[in-house]
């Protein structure tokens, strides 16, 4: 089977988009964007690729559903075949993606978003949309510069927006990991929904020690990066 017949089983078909802008927000770490074109819930995400004999890759929006563009987030990998190049692609390039599709949504209710990294996509989405209400935001990263967003995020969310740094220090960080910050709660709400969103280590540890302090399984939701 050939790769075009390969992926016209996608969820959906991949098909050229025109890229309007490519930021690159933090060292090694890019936003690019392209007009919208189909409704979104926060949290869904895109498979993007180069062109059809490349095998697309899975990303997180990382706009607000009523905006212009579609965004997306990512860090460049070294040796990955995809990333190194979406670094260099400039307005009126063409890429090809897929509509928005995807399960990792919330509600209205309180809620805790949980990420490490570039995983700070799909809740920035949230975010964007006008969905932090009630909402608490816990973002670990190692360096201090990779805190994307944060001054719109704490200016907007304040005290509900957590920053966990393990291998930098600064005033109104959490000097350490997630798992730490979260071991060091006295009492974690067992009733509301918890949203991990990064790497597979992160989301097993969290989702692990939060049923260890009493969190019922079926209120833990993941989204998982590669």
């Amino acid at each position: 089977m050939s790769k075009s017949e390969e992926y016209k089983k996608l969820p959906f078909e991949l098909k050229e988009v025109t890229i309007t802008g490519n930021e690159e927000i933090s060292p090694g770490v890019h936003l690019i964007s392209w007009e919208r074109t189909h409704d979104f819930y926060p949290g869904q995400v895109v498979k993007i690729a180069a062109d059809l004999t490349m095998a697309p890759r899975i990303y997180s929006i990382c706009s607000g559903n009523d905006e212009p563009e579609i965004k997306v987030l990512f860090n460049v990998k070294e040796e990955g075949l995809l990333t190194p190049w979406l670094a260099g692609v400039i307005p009126g390039m063409k890429i090809l993606a897929t509509k928005p599709y995807g399960s990792f949504k919330d509600d209205k209710n309180p809620a805790w978003w949980i990420a490490t990294g570039t995983g700070i996509a799909p809740f920035y989405s949230m975010f964007r949309s006008g969905n932090s209400e009630n909402k608490t935001l816990i973002h670990g990263v190692r360096h201090i510069n990779q805190f994307y967003f944060e001054d719109e995020l704490e200016w907007s969310m304040g005290e509900r927006y957590i920053r966990c740094c393990s291998n930098e220090q600064s005033c109104n960080v959490f000097p350490g990991r997630i798992t730490k910050y979260l071991e060091e709660i006295k009492e974690l709400p067992t009733e509301i929904n918890y949203y991990l969103c990064g790497k597979a280590l992160m989301v097993v540890e969290v989702r692990d020690l939060l049923i260890s302090r009493g969190v019922p399984y079926q209120n833990i939701l993941a989204e998982i990066y590669f």
